[in-house]
C-alpha cells in the first residue's frame, strides 16, 4: 500500500463578476415586472407579491458579496433570469469539460506534472451538464491522459466524495495519479427568481492531483486520511432529470431548480458536521487545537462559524477558517478546494490541515492532510 499525496490543485475563475448590487437591480426590476403581471391576483389576496431585495439582506444572511459565473447578462435581464448560453455542437468541447481542462491544466503546472503522469480522471460535480458520455471521460481525452475516468455526484460534498475515491486508486496501486476535477456552472440551475435564495451560487472550477507520495513533488500534502458521511434529506434537493419529460414536467417548475429549507439545513447540518470532524481527527489521534487549519465548506459564513464554534469552543479566527465565498459565493462541491487552493502556502512541514465539504444528501467528506518537507 502506498502513501498518498495531495501533490496540487488548480482553479479556473470566470471572466464575468455579477455584485450583489448588480443582482439587487436585476432581481427588484423582475419583480415590478411580475408584481405588474399579476396585480389583480395580488390585489384579490391569491397570490402573494414578490418583496425587493437588498444588499443588507444578501451580506447579513449568507456573507456573500459577489460572484463568478459564466454569463452574467441573461441572469441580469429582468425577462430573462437566467444564464444565455449557446449551445455546442457535439464536435465541440462542452463548457464544463472546458473550464476543467483548464483547472486541470493549472494543477499540472503547479506539480510541474503532465498528462503522462496521470491515469485517470474523476469528474465530481454537483450537476453534470449532460447524462453521457461521461463528462470525466471527454476531459480525460481533451487533456491527453491515458487510463479511466469517470463521473460522480454527491452535491456540494463531490469534491472530498472524488478526492477518496482517488486516494483508494493510488493508495492500492491501481492508479500513479488521478485529477479530481470539481467544475461547478451552479449559474444554470440557481432559481435567480426567488428571492430566498437568488445570491446563493457562482461558477468555477477546481482540480486536485493526487498522486504516491514518492512520486510527488516536495511541499506536497500527505493525507493521512479520509472519511465520508451520508444520510438521506429532502433539506436541499432538486429534481431536474431525464424523467421530467416523461412526467409533462415544466422545466420552469420550482422543483426543477435548487431549493432548500435553509433553517432546517442550518440546524442539522452544523452539528453533524462539527461531530464528523471531531471524531475523524480523534481516530488519528488529533484533536481540533491540534490542526493548522480548516478549509470547509463555502456555503454560508454562518454556518461555518457556528460549525468551527462547535469544534474549536470558540471563534475561529479567518486564518483558521479561511473565508472566499464572500468573493465566489457557494461554487458547490469546489468551495473547500478554492479555499484550500488560496490557504496552503504558508503551511511549514509537519503542520495539520483539514478539508471538509458537507451539503444535500445530506451527505459530509473530510480530509485530513500534513504539510511535507
Amino acid at each position: 500500500m502506498h502513501r498518498v499525496a495531495i501533490s496540487s490543485t488548480g482553479l479556473f475563475t470566470p471572466p464575468e463578476i455579477i455584485t450583489n448590487e448588480e443582482l439587487v437591480v436585476a432581481f427588484n426590476a423582475f419583480a415590478e415586472l411580475e408584481n405588474a403581471k399579476y396585480a389583480d391576483e395580488i390585489a384579490a389576496g391569491t397570490r402573494t407579491a414578490i418583496t425587493d431585495s437588498n444588499v443588507e439582506f444578501i451580506e447579513k444572511a449568507s456573507g456573500i458579496k459577489r460572484r463568478y459565473v459564466m454569463n452574467k447578462s441573461g441572469v441580469l435581464d429582468p425577462r430573462r433570469m437566467r444564464p444565455a448560453f449557446k449551445a455546442r455542437p457535439d464536435t465541440e468541447i462542452s463548457m464544463m469539460a472546458e473550464i476543467a481542462v483548464k483547472a486541470a491544466q493549472d494543477a499540472l503546472v503547479n506539480a510541474g506534472k503532465t498528462a503522462a503522469d496521470v491515469d485517470g480522471v474523476i469528474c465530481a460535480s454537483a450537476n453534470m451538464q449532460r447524462a453521457y458520455p461521461a463528462m470525466g471521460v471527454e476531459i480525460q481525452t481533451a487533456l491527453g491522459i491515458k487510463g479511466y475516468a469517470f463521473d460522480m455526484n454527491v452535491a456540494c460534498s463531490s469534491a472530498t466524495f472524488g478526492l477518496e475515491m482517488a486516494v483508494n486508486a493510488v493508495r492500492s496501486g491501481t492508479a500513479r495519479a488521478i485529477l479530481v476535477v470539481n467544475p461547478e456552472i451552479t449559474s444554470a440551475h440557481l432559481a435567480w427568481m426567488d428571492r430566498d435564495c437568488h445570491f446563493i451560487f457562482g461558477d468555477v472550477c477546481t482540480a486536485i492531483l493526487v498522486e504516491r507520495l514518492d512520486q510527488a513533488p516536495a511541499g506536497a500534502f500527505e493525507i493521512l486520511g479520509t472519511r465520508l458521511q451520508t444520510t438521506f434529506s429532502n433539506a436541499i434537493r432538486n429534481n431536474a432529470g431525464f424523467m421530467s419529460r416523461a412526467e409533462d414536467r415544466d422545466p420552469e417548475d420550482r422543483d426543477q431548480l435548487f431549493r432548500q429549507e435553509g433553517r432546517k439545513v442550518f440546524k442539522e447540518v452544523c452539528p453533524m458536521a462539527a461531530e464528523h470532524m471531531a471524531s475523524h481527527l480523534a481516530a488519528h489521534d488529533l484533536t481540533p487545537d491540534g490542526v493548522r487549519r480548516f478549509w470547509l465548506h463555502q456555503a454560508n459564513l454562518a454556518m461555518n462559524q457556528l460549525i468551527s464554534r462547535k469544534l474549536l469552543g470558540r471563534d475561529a479566527t479567518r486564518d483558521e477558517a479561511p473565508v472566499i465565498l464572500d468573493e465566489f459565493a457557494n461554487t458547490a462541491s469546489a468551495g473547500s478546494i478554492i479555499a484550500f487552493h488560496r490557504h496552503k502556502a504558508d503551511f511549514e512541514p509537519g503542520d495539520v490541515g483539514m478539508i471538509c465539504s458537507f451539503g444535500a444528501g445530506y451527505s459530509i467528506g473530510s480530509a485530513i492532510v500534513r504539510k511535507t518537507a
